[in-house]
């Protein structure tokens, strides 16, 4: 039996395998609400036999988008929007989920393919930030303040009770790749002298609070993640060993899932890019703490994917540009691996 394709139970959610649909952002958003091209693109990668997907980084507030094409769920109509999307991503055997995110200094760019760069003048947006440090040559953020602070725990409690309206299952919160909650815990983007600057301890006091609060509103028989950057891969960042540290408080706040990511804080780093090359994190997280891991970043092959679950070296795989590009590799993979899996009715005639 393969392992890739064993069922995993998280709270009350099954998941029918091992992959999961990682959160793509598609900048094609209509001020914040999902459309068709969300519904198809979401929806194909259920119908090719992943057991989770994901809804690209979706704003707490219209601030916190990436862009002007972000999803966001800052209203009610938001929520409304995401209802098809969900029910279509359950009826094919998937399970839906959202991250919930804010951008903080990273955020009012372009889309990736008009250059990406910051946007400047009419369209942009004032960003926001622990420190009024930029990201390399973006605009300077502003200082979030004490309430400012306060109004964005309450921005992701809203967010996650909008997300169960609109029908998700699971949430993740957003704390990686260099957006607001990360920038908070690294001390190279996080200068406050207040309480929420300084010591490991403060710079993990907004995460936390956020975390615990979101898992308060969140239905206790249904699953929270978390993304972290598990390290800024630059000397005197962000690390494995704080990043271990900070998963055993979310562990004790009752979050169910590490989803190990990294990078994104800090510009112009050297990364070593390649297969698997952040499997250790979610290897290391999960032996130490005893808490469940994703991982992710190339992992392309199935009997990658494969080794990754049978050497429990993370609990669930993250694809990305493996499934933009083939919305089918779970089938194929298990065709490949051996694993018996029900493929959709109106696709059977072409299983063999």
């Amino acid at each position: 039996m393969s392992s890739l394709f064993q069922e995993l139970k998280l709270k009350d959610v099954k998941l029918r395998n091992r992959i999961a649909v990682s959160p793509m952002c598609q900048y094609s958003a209509d001020d914040g609400h999902p459309n068709d091209w969300h519904l198809v693109h979401l929806g194909s990668r259920a119908v090719g036999g992943a057991a989770l997907v994901m809804v690209e980084a979706t704003a707490v507030s219209p601030e916190g988008r990436i862009s002007p094409g972000d999803s966001g769920i800052w209203s009610e109509l938001h929520a409304q929007a995401f209802q098809p999307i969900t029910a279509f991503i359950k009826a094919q055997g998937a399970v839906p989920a959202i991250q919930l995110a804010h951008a903080g200094r990273k955020a009012s760019t372009d889309a990736p393919w008009r250059g990406g760069k910051p946007l400047l003048g009419e369209g942009s947006w004032q960003t926001l930030a622990p420190s009024p440090v930029p990201f390399g040559n973006y605009p300077t953020p502003r200082e979030l303040t004490q309430k400012d602070i306060a109004d964005v725990v309450q921005q992701f409690v809203d967010a996650a009770q909008r997300s169960l309206t609109a029908g998700f299952e699971v949430v993740e919160i957003h704390m990686a790749h260099g957006y607001l909650l990360h920038e908070f815990l690294s001390p190279l983007s996080n200068l406050r002298q207040d309480e929420f600057g300084g010591s490991l301890e403060a710079r993990a006091k907004l995460p936390l609070q956020i975390a615990e609060a979101v898992r308060r509103v969140w239905p206790a028989h249904l699953p929270v993640f978390v993304r972290i950057s598990a390290t800024d891969w630059t000397e005197n960042g962000w690390d494995l060993e704080q990043s271990i540290k900070f998963s055993g408080w979310l562990k004790a706040l009752g979050i169910d899932l590490i989803d190990c990511s990294s990078g994104g804080n800090v510009p112009g780093v050297k990364i070593p890019v390649g297969p698997g090359y952040q499997v250790p994190f979610a290897t290391a997280i999960r032996n130490k703490i005893g808490i469940a891991t994703g991982a992710v970043g190339i992992i392309t092959e199935p009997t990658q994917a494969e080794e990754i679950i049978t050497k429990q070296e993370a609990d669930v795989v993250f694809l990305a540009r493996a499934l933009l590009r083939d919305p089918y590799w779970p089938l194929h993979a298990a065709k490949e691996l051996q694993a018996i899996i029900s493929w959709p009715v109106q696709y059977e005639r072409a299983k063999d």
